[in-house]
């Protein structure tokens, strides 16, 4: 009689005890939810941000998402045939690498897909992350929306921000209590790894550029012990 992949022993990496117990319970966790749930996602995040994932924490309360730690999870899962703890599950460990995590869920692709397809969320990017657009402060008198929107919709930078722009080397002048560029000025280009002055020069002016969004990238089946690869599907 061929021995259970459930009751083979299965170390984890030395870490301290509280770490230890932490780990242990996201290996138990994710081994338990594939003995629970029908399907299992693995999905990964561009612009990770807590508070976000936190949101679609809530929108799927019938289901568990596990994020981070992903050698935990893919030991959990299995790296080899002979260690998955279900049929082909070695084979959706594979897929996490990066930012990526699990979700186990009884809700079908389509469900998914759909929600996670209407799901983009604007924020101020962060340094070290690319540039999506370019961004240039207009000459003349500065203000607050720095040329995004029309003049007579917007209002002047108030000037105490006018040092803080030159800290920032925006060559800016104070004419009678106003913030005025002689020239245009560019903070980004579309392409650039944006650096910590740009990024507060973006979230000054409001301009919001970084989208969190949520791709899946291949998914277990417990009705079939199939592993589809959705990021072949879409190549």
């Amino acid at each position: 009689m061929p021995k259970s992949k459930r009751a083979k022993v299965v170390h984890l990496t030395k870490v301290d005890k509280k770490g230890k117990e932490l780990t242990l319970k996201l290996f138990s966790n994710v081994r338990e939810c594939l003995d629970q749930y029908q399907y299992c996602y693995v999905f990964s995040v561009d612009n990770m941000r807590n508070t976000y994932l936190k949101d679609v924490r809530n929108e799927l309360s019938d289901s568990r998402l596990f994020f981070g730690k992903t050698k935990v999870m893919a030991k959990a899962l299995g790296a080899t045939p002979e260690d998955e703890y279900q049929e082909n599950t070695s084979i959706l460990a594979k897929h996490l690498a990066g930012h990526c995590g699990l979700i186990f869920t009884n809700r079908t692709l389509e469900a998914i897909q759909g929600y996670f397809s209407n799901l983009a969320k604007t924020d101020f990017a962060r340094a070290g992350t690319e540039a999506t657009r370019e961004f240039t402060i207009p000459a003349g008198i500065v203000y607050s929306m720095g040329g995004e929107i029309a003049e007579e919709e917007d209002v002047p930078m108030t000037h105490s921000l006018e040092p803080e722009l030159r800290k920032l080397n925006v060559p800016t002048s104070l004419t009678k209590g106003k913030i005025s560029l002689q020239n245009p000025y560019t903070v980004c280009k579309e392409g650039d790894v944006l650096d910590s002055r740009q990024t507060r020069l973006l979230k000054l002016f409001g301009v919001a550029t970084s989208d969190f969004t949520v791709q899946l990238k291949a998914y277990w089946s417990a009705a079939t012990n199939e592993v589809t690869d959705l990021d072949a599907m879409e190549e």
